[in-house]
């Protein structure tokens, strides 16, 4: 086989395509300069004056806002085409980081957080409905893992980037400065998107098999499926695990335990979290793709209920190494869940369905990210122990009455 055929081999079994291949590009952009800043966002808050219920409204207001914002896009994307879809919420990003960049408040970041917080949640539906559109369906977990996997890198580097700006400059002008850089990289993403992403313009009412978006989510919930709506239940209370601790991990790193460990430190954690599923991504999508998707969303979720609870018993760096890289395999399923949520959806509505799911999942779960900040004023050990409980009965939940597009 030539060097060409090589290639070609390779981006048939990774799924990558020219219009995969610039949503890709996008997502690390976007995503390294979110990530620089994003997670040492509950830090800034506390340095410009901000307490633990801001660090929960934070959390909160980033759950609700992907609630209401995963409907918003998956209806944007199924009525503007993914392209332009894409493009808007790049602006919509741009306009937030220049509001945290321009006014330095903790007041500003919560207005800015409204605008750039919840891009991922706005842009997955229309990503998620690309990878359905442009592979079969045998490949569809496997572009989903790619797509998790380079979301991943961002998350990976991004981090320690971040700490670094905050080890020379501070934690007020180190994170303003992850900003600003966060603000160019969405400037060169929105141009590669549009050069890379092939046009997929909605169809028109004239038009052939033409199906109108929904935009009323009661309506559209009467084609949700029974088998998704299972998956839906048990995402929720596994969610709840996870968002009750969600914004106080990186407070309990490096403010709370008995040898507090540096932003840098911190950054690190989160670099090793990332590459422990980007080691994990493409085996796991290469057997979900070929046998039921049920086991490896169980398994993500026991890793995901796991995760608080080990967290309590770690005291100093050593400690969290392991407890990250246990946090890393929380994604062993996750491409398959979202690709079971594309495989359990309407083929003529994928991305309002896939928006709508979220916006659901995401509304209930944005009530355990502000509980989250009271759990906290009662102590870590009862933040961390309520999280595990929920995490067990969603595990249970799923074990015991979830479906896969087999059974279903």
């Amino acid at each position: 086989m030539n060097r060409k055929g090589r290639l070609t081999h390779i981006s048939d079994f990774l799924g990558l395509r020219r219009s995969t291949v610039g949503m890709l590009g996008m997502v690390i952009l976007v995503g390294m300069g979110e990530r620089m800043a994003e997670r040492f966002l509950p830090i800034y808050l506390m340095a410009l004056g901000g307490g633990a219920l801001s660090i929960g409204l934070l959390n909160g207001l980033d759950n609700l806002l992907s609630a209401l914002y995963s409907f918003l896009g998956g209806y944007l994307s199924d009525r503007l085409g993914t392209k332009r879809a894409l493009l808007v919420f790049n602006v919509v990003a741009m306009c937030g980081f220049l509001t945290v960049i321009l006014i330095p408040s903790w007041q500003a970041v919560l207005v800015g957080a409204v605008l750039f917080l919840s891009w991922t949640a706005i842009s997955l539906p229309a990503t998620m409905s690309l990878v359905a559109k442009v592979l079969p369906m045998n490949k569809r977990t496997m572009g989903v893992s790619m797509h998790s996997l380079v979301r991943r890198i961002p998350m990976a580097l991004g981090p320690v980037l971040g700490g670094l700006c905050i080890g020379f400059w501070g934690e007020r002008d180190g994170i303003r400065l992850a900003f600003v850089t966060a603000f160019l990289f969405c400037i060169v993403a929105a141009v590669l998107q549009q050069i890379l992403i092939e046009d997929d313009p909605p169809k028109k009412a004239g038009d052939k098999y033409a199906v109108e978006p929904e935009k009323n989510p009661l309506k559209l919930f009467r084609f949700m499926s029974s088998s998704l709506k299972r998956l839906l239940v048990s995402d929720i209370l596994v969610r709840f695990c996870e968002q009750i601790p969600y914004a106080f991990v990186v407070v309990w790193c490096m403010k709370t335990i008995a040898a507090p460990v540096t932003a840098f430190q911190f950054g690190i954690l989160t670099a090793i979290e990332m590459i422990t599923a980007l080691l994990i991504y493409i085996p796991v999508a290469y057997l979900a793709d070929r046998s039921t998707k049920k086991p490896f969303v169980v398994t993500t979720f026991v890793f995901f209920t796991f995760f608080p609870l080990m967290l309590l018993f770690c005291q100093s760096f050593i400690w969290l190494v392991p407890a990250f890289i246990l946090r890393g395999f929380k994604e062993f399923g996750e491409p398959t869940r979202k690709a079971l949520i594309m495989d359990l959806a309407p083929e003529d509505c994928k991305a309002g369905m896939f928006g709508l799911y979220y916006l659901l999942r995401d509304a209930v779960v944005s009530l355990a990210a502000f509980g989250g900040a009271f759990l906290w004023e009662i102590g870590p050990k009862t933040n961390f122990l309520v999280a595990f409980s929920c995490g067990v009965i969603g595990t249970i939940v799923f074990a015991l009455w979830g479906r896969d597009l087999t059974e279903s």
